[in-house]
């Protein structure tokens, strides 16, 4: 199959400016071009943009989403790894939006709010699989039963240091500061010692284990669901080299 820039926009709902940006960036090349200058795209060129679709609605840049697709050469891969995030996705939306239809019936009619049905598809639970898988179940079970076991308050209160670590990340990276400085270092330290404070993860209540640190660390670029958290691959890529500087030195 082959289609002109005109049917690609109307198909994707982007324009034909963008697809043109895309070629001038080196990100989607068009099969070929026409005597009369228009541009055609082949099913390997559609498949790419699909990939490249689904990496900007994770919130990457398209520098750091050419990266990744340089990176991940196996297509079949790639596109099953999507595939299996967008299916959590739909499940995780799913459940948000029963959640929301149910609050929405018991105030229109009077009737009580389960607490515990109430915040179905908002949890942490989506990664349940994936710690399981790299850490063992007793970690999964120790972190799941302390974060149930929080205040409304702690859960908020655990999550905007998060979030601020995340910010804080975020500017050092954008300043360009050197993941081995001082300011590099502290925001290591604050981001061990904030891995350190969750039950369940290795080395818990004192300081995390090296290999523990430097593995999450690589994740964090590896996976534009975590790289997103620091504003794509290049400030995901500031935290791993700033993590790994400071295992090396004190884990």
């Amino acid at each position: 199959m082959e289609a002109s820039i005109q049917e690609v926009a109307r198909l994707t709902g982007t324009t034909s400016r963008t697809l043109r940006h895309y070629d001038r960036i080196g990100l989607l090349e068009p099969s070929r071009v026409g005597e009369n200058g228009y541009r055609w795209y082949d099913e390997d060129a559609l498949v790419r943009l699909q990939r490249i679709l689904l990496l900007r609605d994770l919130g990457l840049g398209l520098a750091d989403i050419g990266r990744v697709l340089d990176r991940e050469q196996d297509e079949t891969v790639a596109l099953r790894r999507h595939l299996a995030w967008l299916r959590d996705e739909q499940r995780r939306l799913a459940r948000q939006a029963a959640s929301v239809e149910r609050t929405l019936t018991a105030r229109q009619g009077g009737g009580p709010i389960m607490a515990d049905e109430m915040f179905d598809g908002f949890d942490h639970t989506q990664y349940k699989d994936e710690v399981e898988e790299r850490w063992g179940k007793d970690a999964y079970a120790r972190s799941d039963a302390w974060w149930r076991g929080l205040s409304d308050q702690q859960k908020r209160a655990f999550q905007e240091e998060a979030a601020q670590l995340g910010r804080d990340w975020g500017a050092a990276a954008e300043a360009g500061v050197d993941p081995v400085s001082d300011e590099a270092q502290e925001l290591a330290r604050r981001h061990v010692a904030w891995l350190g404070g969750i039950p369940g993860t290795p080395g818990h209540g004192t300081a995390p284990v090296r290999e523990y640190v430097v593995g999450l660390a690589d994740m964090y670029v590896a996976d534009p669901r975590f790289a997103k958290n620091y504003g794509g691959e290049q400030g995901a890529t500031f935290v791993r080299d700033a993590l790994h500087e400071y295992a090396a030195r004190h884990l």
